[in-house]
């Protein structure tokens, strides 16, 4: 045991829930969930992730460490005419499909044939109005977001990781010197809420299926890019195994989704964890201690956000998802033969477009996908004549 070990995972910690669970708890209040209900999802989430990695690492003797589905917690953000029993239904299909990925070889190469540029695309247009938001906010409260954009912009020029978190300590700082926040909350245990959820077809096909395709191309795939990368072998299907029966089970409770870490897992399989690869296994059970004592402490949590400014938050979603946006943005134009699908995939996901109760990012990618298709049969044409 090195002292690089338990820095490298709080590290690991402090970036993965600090710099994103705006996200979540946008999310959260997209279905319309009351405080209660927020904080069992918060708390359900941190119990989730504490109990794969730990699990996994240990099983493997591999730095593995898992996350909340950040891409997928956009996505719910930007629904509308879903409420929470419905979005619990959702959640518990996508669990289902990442748990059948796992268990049937051809599904998991079935959703590896989706073109890249087509799932890039739609994310990239589920994340588009975070990013937006940010400057429908600047004009409301000028004297906060602009110098938390400032900052970030400064920051992430030394250290990206770290830009979203100084960025938030600057806005909490502000939020309470302006006056803008509200009475700091007394420090509660979380309980957890039993959801019952609502089986609705439109919410299936328009966020369940959806979230089941983001958190497979946006996270899972990633993450085991970064495993690659640091000459890990990739128990695939252990991991989409463990972390789908997770999400199963949480899933009542309000989570929605736990997935393999893809930005946090380079903080824990890189030399500066530990500089014996065989050795940096070790992190994974001390992120999931951190991540326990998030899970005990989610209501107080989720209690201090909902005590800033709505533009606080916005700002710090919209921030935190900017990278990911311009990846995202990359991946989708990057083909040139697909360019057009991609343009069209992001046009109607990122437009908001709702037809038979089903959300824009379903649209959006059959959209795609049909682009493809007909690109794909002109080719085949031409080559024959």
């Amino acid at each position: 045991m090195r002292a690089s070990l338990v820095i490298s995972a709080l590290v690991a910690v402090l970036v993965g829930f600090g710099g994103s669970v705006a996200i979540p708890l946008a999310a959260a209040r997209a279905v319309g969930a009351g405080a209660a209900e927020t904080s069992s999802w918060i708390a359900a989430l941190c119990l989730a992730i504490a109990v794969t990695t730990a699990v996994l690492s240990v099983r493997h003797r591999l730095p593995i460490v898992t996350a909340w589905s950040t891409p997928g917690a956009a996505l719910i953000a930007t629904t509308s005419g879903i409420d929470l029993a419905q979005a619990v239904g959702a959640f518990l299909l996508a669990a289902v499909l990442m748990l059948a990925t796992a268990a049937i070889r051809p599904l998991a190469r079935l959703v590896e044939r989706i073109p890249g540029a087509v799932a890039s695309a739609m994310l990239a247009g589920v994340l588009f109005g975070f990013v937006v938001a940010i400057f429908e906010h600047m004009t409301g409260v000028p004297q906060l977001v602009l110098p938390m954009l400032g900052v970030f912009c400064v920051v992430r020029l030394l250290s990206p990781a770290w830009a979203v978190l100084a960025t938030l300590a600057l806005g909490m700082a502000l939020a309470g010197g302006l006056g803008l926040a509200g009475p700091l909350p007394e420090i509660s245990l979380s309980s957890f809420a039993l959801l019952t959820p609502r089986f609705d077809a439109a919410a299936l096909l328009g966020l369940g299926l959806p979230l089941y395709l983001v958190t497979m191309a946006s996270q899972n795939l990633p993450g085991f890019a970064v495993l690659r990368a640091a000459d890990y072998p990739v128990p695939a299907r252990s991991i989409l195994g463990v972390t789908g029966l997770l999400s199963l089970v949480t899933a009542p409770a309000g989570a929605h989704a736990t997935n393999l870490a893809a930005i946090t897992a380079s903080i824990c399989t890189g030399p500066d964890c530990h500089p014996d690869p065989k050795e940096r296994w070790k992190a994974g059970p001390i992120y999931a201690a951190g991540y326990v004592l998030l899970a005990l402490f989610g209501a107080s949590l989720v209690a201090l956000f909902a005590s800033f400014p709505a533009a606080l938050i916005v700002t710090i979603a919209g921030l935190a998802l900017a990278g990911p946006l311009v990846a995202a943005l990359a991946a989708g134009l990057a083909a040139e033969g697909d360019r057009f699908a991609a343009v069209a995939t992001f046009a109607v996901t990122a437009s908001g477009l709702e037809a038979f109760g089903i959300g824009a990012a379903f649209w959006g990618l059959l959209a795609g996908l049909a682009l493809v298709g007909l690109e794909r049969v002109r080719s085949r044409l031409g080559s024959r004549s």
